[in-house]
């Protein structure tokens, strides 16, 4: 997933980001609301981790921008607030789950893992394709019971192709959801990956390219 961490502690944020790339998501980070806002306008993202109190631009406001743009992303709110009264009034500006601070980034990921599978349309909690199995909450992958070790970015490829059922997926579709902001569009890194992939799930081929368009699963 393409997933965005709003959030003004630095060290907090980037082991955030951190802990979610490890999980093979693509992820962005803004320490401020307005760069978050800025962030929302420019890419799609699945899920937004966001911090409810931020200086300057307040994570309600955030969360207000976000349910008005009419996005499908998905709002986990951070709050160092255990209040309930504090909690109600974040889940009622669209925020779609609540985590007190501290919390262990074990249980975030599983909240952030949660709120992807509720997106538009509702992904599976486990994906299939032929002989080909992929569990997010495990992070393995499988191919006629065989165990497929893959990189996180392999993971995420096929996690997409997957999602897409037989659909083509596009070069630009993959590097907006696998990869970050800081990725040269015009890079290769799609390809080698999609290379590396169909080597390591082996014979016979489930990935067709379709020249100058993408990527589809047989």
């Amino acid at each position: 997933m393409r997933i965005l961490v709003v959030e003004d502690e630095a060290v907090l944020a980037d082991a955030i980001a951190e802990w979610l790339r490890e999980q093979s998501h693509a992820v962005d980070v803004a320490y401020d609301g307005a760069t978050g806002m800025e962030r929302i306008d420019v890419y799609d993202y699945d899920v937004v981790v966001l911090d409810r109190d931020l200086p300057g631009v307040h994570g309600d406001e955030v969360c207000r921008r976000l349910v008005e743009s009419g996005s499908d992303a998905r709002v986990l709110m951070l709050t160092a607030s255990a209040e309930v009264a504090d909690r109600v009034c974040g889940l009622s500006l669209g925020a779609d789950d609540y985590l007190v601070k501290p919390f262990a980034f074990t249980e975030l990921a599983a909240r952030v893992l949660a709120l992807g599978r509720r997106s538009r349309p509702a992904v599976p909690p486990v994906l299939c394709r032929g002989d080909i199995t992929l569990d997010p909450a495990r992070h393995k992958v499988f191919r006629g019971g065989r165990y497929v070790p893959l990189s996180n970015k392999e993971f995420a490829v096929l996690a997409e192709l997957l999602r897409a059922d037989g659909v083509v997926v596009s070069t630009e579709h993959l590097l907006e959801k696998v990869w970050d902001e800081h990725t040269d569009p015009f890079t290769g890194a799609v390809r080698l990956t999609m290379l590396k992939l169909r080597r390591k799930l082996g014979d016979p081929d489930v990935i067709e390219t379709i020249t100058r368009v993408g990527y589809r699963m047989h």
